[in-house]
């Protein structure tokens, strides 16, 4: 046993509709009398890639006394209810990213694996280009981004409307550069996971700052109400700037 990161599942949240499971390359979590259920805590990695495939926001991942990731016997697991073994040397040491680009099985859906590839510094302080990417690491989005990710470590926050770099045309050339980023709606996904998740980020991450990029329609006026909670319960002072983004790509 040992204190590790690992998946909780709110039974009053839950449904039953199952799109976890699949999301879940261990094959940790089964539907079981109609509510998804932890089938053992050696088969779940931490890593949280389950957590975006909800859409009710019953899953969050929570530090706790439990048996450890059981690379071994998942595999075993899995072949028994004929899933895809998981590659070797898969689990939590794969988030120990470096500066560089890395591109290992983060767990889950390949497409949440976790990666930085920030810029070098005479890079990010020259002029850039319009066509220039400067996203600095992935996943993105909120769900998916894990409360310690090496990218988010002293770095300045950009949380984001998922509608913003849609909305507004220089979005990473003003908005993005030299910040790490995560997507979020207020509208649509879940206001309180949301809270609890980005408290926990700025609690372990120190950032030097956090920008809140927001469409000019009401309900996305949400994101900065959630930022505002979760730097109260965090308990910790982060700067913040707010910039409002007009549905046609001007800055309010």
């Amino acid at each position: 046993m040992a204190i590790r990161k690992i998946i909780k599942i709110d039974e009053e949240l839950c449904n039953g509709c199952g799109a976890c499971v699949p999301g879940c390359a261990e094959g940790a979590l089964q539907i079981i009398d109609g509510k998804a259920k932890l089938v053992k805590e050696q088969y779940c990695d931490g890593l949280g890639a389950c957590l975006g495939e909800c859409p009710t926001g019953a899953l969050t991942i929570e530090e706790r006394d439990s048996e450890e990731f059981n690379e071994e016997a998942t595999n075993v697991w899995l072949k028994s209810i004929g899933r895809t073994p998981i590659p070797v040397s898969h689990g939590q040491a794969e988030q120990k990213t470096s500066p560089q680009p890395t591109h290992g099985h983060g767990g889950g859906c390949p497409g949440s694996r976790m990666m930085s590839f920030a810029k070098k510094p005479e890079t990010a302080d020259a002029t850039v280009s319009a066509g220039e990417s400067q996203l600095q690491q992935w996943p993105v989005q909120l769900m998916l981004v894990p409360t310690s990710a090496p990218f988010l470590q002293e770095s300045d926050l950009l949380v984001a409307a998922d509608c913003v770099p849609f909305a507004y045309p220089d979005f990473h050339r003003k908005l993005l550069k030299g910040r790490s980023l995560v997507i979020a709606c207020p509208k649509l996904d879940n206001a309180e996971h949301y809270v609890e998740k980005l408290a926990e980020m700025i609690r372990q991450n120190n950032f030097r700052s956090i920008t809140i990029a927001h469409m000019e329609v009401p309900c996305c006026f949400g994101l900065g109400r959630i930022v505002a909670e979760a730097i109260k319960r965090a308990g910790v002072y982060v700067p913040v700037m707010d910039v409002n983004v007009g549905i046609q790509g001007k800055l309010k």
